[in-house]
């Protein structure tokens, strides 16, 4: 891994492991390339302060690339037409992994160079998300991988850039934190050791408001348009929400998943802006789709879920399900009300003129254009294969 002169692109968070690793790659007497993709969630402030580390730890050139925009439209788009969460709870807030890969490669072909590395350790699910996607996109470029091929310890790096002459600040020390447009996951220290984490790690979910709050989200297609009734883009309604819901402490999930290398892995996120357009999402899907739409889409969202949590985005069925959601959403389209109190985010009122519902034929439990012995024989054809089941298993 560490032979010649050579130029890596680093992608660069300023965290503990990015840290270690341009300090490392620097006296193993490679010309370090530093980059910061923002896929959202960072201020100017933050942005300044990632740079300026990058420089004092060796990097020879900074890049800072804003890609929020980008990631709505490619990736969290569809994590909203799909309801993409991971194993009930998580909303793939990894994907970001492969935005960032694929600038690493576009600032390595301007940099001239076939190298790129990043941060990520030998036991997570990042390491093969940023790998599988470079190699899938660019099968001749080299990765280094310093804290995963060194197997060392957040421990021994904090030491070793302490030996250095470099403080590492106080949340890194104890968490790995990852922050874009959905909010922040953590992990380390107690989390790990599956104990309650501390307060104070939360940034997005700490309740301020005691008084419920209304919102309403508009949709077209199955992507939010307007937030109480101000037309604005998805990227800036999910950026309103995660204020807006964070504060009445909605978001907040500690979970335990499994993860691609086959073990357990417990994280603590924050994401309310993301949960609660997934939950306006669903309900509206739940009044606008056939019964035979919504469950077959419950199969895609599943697959398609597990594909991008799995690193296999680039895998050709990805497109295939893509294509098949733009089409099912076609009538995904209306104004979804949301109650936010106390935690918790309630659909109180849907309205649509896609809503599979009419009152001159049927209301239910109230009214209905057919008889009471019409719906007596449907109901006794709709049992008769179980019927008869019972009959022949007496």
């Amino acid at each position: 891994m560490f032979r010649g002169k050579m130029k890596v692109i680093l992608g660069f968070s300023g965290g503990l492991d990015t840290s270690f690793c341009t300090l490392l790659l620097k006296e193993k007497g490679y010309d370090v390339v530093t980059a910061t993709i923002d896929t959202g969630g960072f201020s100017d402030e933050e942005l300044k302060k990632m740079e300026k580390k990058s420089k004092e730890l060796g990097a020879v050139k900074h890049y800072t690339i804003n890609a929020e925009q980008e990631f709505y439209n490619k990736f969290v788009s569809y994590i909203i037409k799909a309801n993409g969460v991971y194993e009930d709870y998580y909303p793939n807030m990894c994907s970001d992994r492969y935005i960032i890969a694929e600038k690493l490669i576009v600032i390595a072909k301007k940099e001239s160079t076939n190298i790129v590395a990043h941060g990520s350790t030998g036991q997570g699910n990042d390491q093969v998300r940023f790998d599988s996607a470079i190699y899938s996109l660019e099968p001749d470029f080299k990765i280094i991988v310093p804290v995963r091929e060194l197997s060392i310890t957040r421990k021994e790096e904090q030491e070793y850039l302490e030996k250095k002459g470099f403080e590492v600040d106080s949340e890194y020390k104890k968490y790995t934190i990852n922050q874009n447009i959905f909010g922040y996951t953590y992990s380390g220290s107690e989390i790990d050791d599956y104990k309650e984490p501390d307060e104070s790690i939360y940034n997005l979910t700490k309740k301020t408001k005691s008084e419920p709050e209304y919102i309403s989200l508009e949709f077209v297609k199955g992507l939010p348009v307007s937030i109480n009734g101000i037309k604005k883009s998805g990227y800036e309604i999910l950026k309103d929400l995660n204020e807006k819901a964070g504060n009445h402490g909605y978001g907040r999930k500690i979970v335990v998943n499994n993860t691609i290398i086959g073990i357990k892995g417990r994280i603590v996120f924050e994401s309310p802006g993301i949960l609660a357009i997934i939950e306006a999402h669903k309900a509206l899907e739940k009044g606008v789709l056939t019964k035979e739409q919504y469950e077959f889409k419950k199969l895609v969202e599943n697959k398609w879920a597990n594909l991008a949590y799995n690193g296999k985005y680039y895998d050709p069925l990805v497109n295939d399900l893509n294509a098949f959601l733009n089409h099912n959403q076609d009538n995904v389209t209306g104004i979804v009300k949301l109650k936010l109190h106390n935690g918790n985010c309630d659909i109180v009122e849907l309205e649509s003129k896609y809503i599979l519902e009419a009152k001159n034929i049927v209301t239910y439990a109230q009214k209905s254009s057919w008889s009471g012995d019409e719906v007596t024989g449907f109901i006794k054809l709709w049992s008769m294969q179980q019927k008869i089941h019972k009959m022949k298993n007496a």
